[in-house]
């Protein structure tokens, strides 16, 4: 009885009530960093001043630059350059992922010419390996097919033929890519974790179905980024190819400036053709780093928002 009847002299509070209240909560002023400001405002008047200095200084020739900007040879060069990036980088790429492939397999023989490749074309530089394969008629004149050891042979033709400059530029390009490519792509396998092996294989999926539908698709998140900064830098890379006399963008205006002598607008033209080039590779690799990523972020987001929620009680 006495309980029910403190009960009733102290009753719950309307709804109301409770809305009613006002909120205890401490207000969060955002720390206040004039050292970070100050200095972000001094990066920002030197920026402004360097650019100032560049764009009204008449060394410049900045009316060469933009009469040669859309010049044929340029654009020609530009188109060159292109080619030789998306042919090298899919060679690369397909050459790599079966390097990779080789490089992770048990077999002591596959393993290990997986490891003598990497080790060959990541140990010499890229420029060594281009003359190398420009010259290569000095070693071998024809390309033959036939049994090895003295057997009969099938020649087929002419190495000089056969592999021009830009045959020679391809090589060169191709297998230095699929060296980086391979341990790119064997270190994004490695990341998916061991259950998804064993998930596969309790479905009777064999290794190529494995690595084709289950592991390669969940190791592009972590190849993708990498794979971006390897494009780019096979963009730039071709610029090596000028050695051979190939006419891409930076040999192309090289040659216009052996004529007129304006060597530093035409770098600036090829610069801005490179530059121009690299900003859309990389707003496509941002793209497909984001789509790769779709699973990944929306699962991890709640556990860090209840991980920051856990620290905040």
């Amino acid at each position: 009885m006495h309980q029910l009847a403190s009960r009733d002299a102290f009753p719950p509070p309307p709804p109301s009530a409770v809305s009613a209240s006002p909120d205890t909560s401490i207000p969060v002023v955002p720390l206040k960093h004039p050292v970070r400001q100050t200095f972000g405002l001094a990066l920002l008047i030197v920026a402004v001043a360097v650019t100032w200095n560049v764009a009204t200084n008449d060394r410049f020739h900045w009316n060469v630059v933009s009469s040669y900007l859309f010049a044929p040879e340029i654009l020609r060069g530009v188109v060159l350059t292109i080619i030789l990036t998306i042919v090298s980088m899919t060679a690369g790429i397909s050459l790599g992922t079966l390097l990779a492939v080789m490089r992770l397999s048990d077999n002591p023989i596959v393993n290990s010419i997986s490891r003598g490749y990497i080790w060959f074309f990541r140990g010499t530089p890229l420029l060594v390996q281009l003359i190398f394969w420009y010259n290569i008629a000095a070693l071998y004149p024809t390309i033959s097919i036939g049994i090895p050891f003295g057997g009969p042979e099938f020649m087929i033709g002419s190495v000089n033929t056969l592999i021009t400059p830009l045959g020679a530029a391809l090589l060169g390009l191709s297998l230095n890519e699929a060296a980086y490519m391979a341990e790119i792509i064997r270190g994004g396998i490695g990341s998916v974790d061991n259950g998804q092996y064993d998930a596969a294989q309790a479905l009777g999926m064999n290794k190529t179905q494995l690595m084709r539908r289950v592991i390669l698709p969940q190791a592009m998140r972590v190849v993708l980024p990498p794979t971006g900064n390897q494009v780019i830098s096979m963009l730039k890379g071709t610029t090596l190819v000028s050695v051979l006399a190939i006419s891409d963008l930076l040999y192309s205006a090289q040659i216009i400036y052996s004529l007129n002598y304006q060597t530093i607008p035409l770098l600036i033209v090829a610069s801005l053709w490179y530059l121009l080039m690299t900003t859309i590779l990389s707003f496509f690799q941002d793209k497909l780093e984001k789509h790769y990523a779709r699973g990944f972020t929306a699962s991890v987001a709640p556990a860090r928002r209840r991980f920051a929620l856990g620290r905040a009680k």
